[in-house]
């Protein structure tokens, strides 16, 4: 490691269409618990990651799995540090 430290971590939550918590978004919380409880400086911010594989895909229809999966999570860190900046 090059000794940078990590104090926040974007954590994508995959709700249902209706914002609830399904059996997938169960499986990460509850993974994410452990992770809190192993990193406790670490400040982890739940957010909700519907339909950024979605809007991904529409960037361009030959992507593989693992390059749509990118694109998703850069979505999302995009929506919330656009968020950051309104607060």
């Amino acid at each position: 490691m090059d000794g940078q430290e990590v104090y926040e971590v974007v954590v994508g939550v995959p709700r249902t269409l209706g914002g609830e918590v399904g059996f997938q978004a169960r499986k990460v919380l509850a993974r994410l618990d452990t992770l809190k409880t192993e990193f406790p400086d670490v400040r982890f911010v739940e957010w909700d990651e519907r339909f950024t594989t979605r809007l991904a895909g529409s960037r361009g229809k030959k992507k593989g799995t693992v390059r749509l999966d990118h694109l998703a999570a850069a979505r999302m860190l995009q929506e919330y540090l656009g968020a950051r900046e309104n607060l």
